[in-house]
């Protein structure tokens, strides 16, 4: 006999625990709109306030992955691997670690996703690359991982359309903050996707979901669990988010900031975020241990193997591949504006948060689905924190194409600053490593 959402909600609303039936259902039926959204947001709410079990949230997950189709990678030659960020500004690891680890031999199937808020999309950045397309069939799709090792594409509308529509509304019910509803929209995505292992970069701090590290981690070892018993390799790296990774953020500033670190230069919080996650890649998918695969990943970037991996990537999907050897030559913002210091004094924290919203307010990000993104737009931090800056220094620039943003961007950025007197005390880039 099948269950009813009525009998379903009440359950889980009184502490029990749901059968995979029971899930099964409220996920095929929602999706299939045969539950209303007010039983589904009953539903969430109940599972927000009473959690769910680690059997629950597999059940939850692989019902959401299975809600569409399956990425099938049988015909991949080689191991294939796979990372996820759970967001933050100034993240361009995407477009530095996959073709790292496409340089070792591991193949790199990726599907992406665009901005919404503060946080960047992979595929918003790879889209300021003029001509280049992140729309392609799933037959070129598989055929250019096979030939250079190296795709990334948007995510298509057959690709878990459960968790498409359970994650809309829990953006507007107050339901997005549950590790069970968190992890398993991420792990959802990522099994559909068909690689053998998954890293995972957890962030933690103003600028990300989770604000602690050991929230982070809770939330990265539920998700290692669900992976792992779906069969897949699974490993993930606990980074901060407290300060905005790298020194740019926005698109095409992120791109140029991603081609800096494969010529093997670039700021240094970003180059240890990557190097571990390409580690990972590495050691995961060719079975290395991880120092051995941390030396292979350092290598790419100064022999250039990982610079070429990135070329002929965009190349294949037919993007301006004279910007990646004259990235100067990236189309430009017509307002730059420079956000001078107005004390003595430490920087004592920056809050990625109010960053991000800096940026999107000057055209580089989303704050509604449908919004349109200039590509040019963001901010280059000249200082971060931590870093000594006398009255008049150059904190930052900011980059729009709308003059008239720009005094209410620089209002965010000063108020994302904390001054102190005092050297704040330094904090890891790189909170934990979970092999």
């Amino acid at each position: 006999m099948e269950p009813t959402m009525y009998d379903v909600i009440r359950k889980k609303r009184d502490g029990g625990e749901l059968s995979a039936d029971e899930i099964r259902y409220f996920v095929t039926r929602y999706t299939d709109g045969h539950i209303p959204d007010a039983q589904a947001s009953a539903l969430l709410m109940a599972i927000c306030i009473r959690g769910m079990s680690m059997r629950e949230t597999t059940d939850l997950t692989l019902a959401m992955a299975h809600s569409g189709d399956m990425m099938d990678l049988s015909s991949v030659n080689g191991p294939t691997a796979d990372k996820h960020s759970t967001g933050g500004v100034g993240d361009k690891t995407t477009l530095v670690v996959a073709p790292m680890a496409a340089a070792c031999g591991v193949k790199i199937a990726k599907l992406s996703g665009r901005g919404l808020g503060h946080t960047g999309g992979t595929i918003d950045k790879l889209e300021s690359i003029p001509g280049l397309h992140t729309e392609i069939t799933p037959d070129l799709f598989l055929a250019q991982v096979n030939k250079i090792g190296l795709a990334v594409i948007g995510q298509t509308g057959r690709l878990t359309p459960a968790d498409k529509k359970i994650y809309a509304l829990r953006n507007s019910t107050g339901t997005v903050d549950s590790i069970p509803l968190i992890a398993s929209s991420i792990m959802s995505k990522k099994l559909a996707g068909g690689s053998e292992s998954i890293v995972l970069d957890v962030k933690y701090g103003s600028g990300a979901f989770m604000k602690t590290p050991e929230s982070a981690v809770e939330l990265a070892q539920t998700m290692i669990d669900i992976g792992t018993e779906a069969g897949r390799k699974m490993t993930a790296v606990i980074s901060n988010m407290d300060t905005p990774l790298g020194n740019c953020i926005g698109n095409n500033l992120e791109v140029i900031e991603a081609i800096e670190l494969l010529n093997d230069r670039g700021p240094d919080d970003l180059r240890e975020v990557c190097l571990a996650l390409a580690a990972l890649m590495i050691s995961s998918a060719l079975d290395k241990p991880y120092e051995e695969a941390l030396t292979l990943a350092e290598e790419t970037l100064k022999n250039g193997t990982a610079l070429e991996k990135f070329r002929l990537m965009v190349k294949a999907q037919l993007g301006d591949i004279n910007l990646i050897d004259y990235p100067e030559r990236f189309p430009s913002s017509r307002f730059l504006h420079e956000v001078r210091a107005t004390r003595d004094g430490y920087i004592a924290a920056m809050d990625s948060e109010a960053v991000g919203n800096a940026s999107m307010t000057l055209g580089a990000g989303r704050r509604w689905k449908d919004d349109a993104i200039d590509f040019s737009a963001g901010i280059v931090l000249k200082k971060k924190t931590g870093d000594f800056v006398q009255v008049g220094d150059p904190i930052a620039s900011l980059h729009t194409d709308r003059e008239a943003t720009l005094r209410q961007a620089e209002d965010l950025l000063n108020e994302a600053i904390t001054w102190s007197d005092k050297a704040p005390k330094p904090e890891p880039h790189i909170y934990k490593i979970l092999h």
